[in-house]
């Protein structure tokens, strides 16, 4: 009982209309990651997607206006952009205190209490800087260099990641 001219029946059926919006690429783009996929492909009714990871970016198009959407940033371009930072700051002549671990930053030892370091203060290898929850265990972040914080990153009591920049000092000579 096979009809070439019968239309599938199914999730898809009506599903893009011809028409595709952020949202419904952005359940893609979690479809591509959650399956470990590289490439990912969709055609219905002339309207053509096509997502793809860890290469060359590639725009996802849609027939019918042939618009183009921007990819989504790989975590190699991110890794690519701080190093980029990084290097900038250290033309600058700034030494980057960044984290160790994930956690929560938190400037003063208590919320009452005045922060560790601020900009503009000078602070000596070893002086504490700031404190990074991290499963309930409170870790003291210690300057590396004797120098002058020149740019706090992080504003208290927020989340931060492992390797994100915290403070910029400024080396003493």
């Amino acid at each position: 009982m096979s009809d070439k001219n019968s239309k599938p029946v199914g999730p898809a059926d009506g599903a893009l209309d011809g028409k595709i919006d952020y949202d419904e690429i952005r359940k893609l783009i979690g479809l591509l990651e959650e399956k470990n996929l590289s490439v990912f492909e969709l055609e219905v009714e002339g309207l053509k997607v096509k997502i793809a990871r860890n290469s060359a970016p590639i725009a996802p198009v849609m027939a019918p206006a042939q618009a183009e959407l921007p990819a989504a940033p790989t975590p190699e371009a991110a890794a690519a952009a701080e190093a980029l930072i990084l290097a900038a700051e250290a033309a600058k002549g700034h030494h980057l205190v960044t984290s160790p671990m994930v956690g929560t930053f938190y400037r003063a030892p208590d919320p009452t209490s005045a922060p560790f370091t601020d900009i503009g203060e000078t602070v000596k290898k070893g002086q504490t800087l700031c404190i990074i929850e991290a499963m309930k265990l409170m870790n003291e972040i210690e300057a590396d260099v004797d120098g002058t914080v020149v740019d706090v990153y992080v504003e208290n009591a927020k989340p931060v990641e492992f390797g994100q920049k915290l403070f910029a000092i400024m080396p003493e000579s």
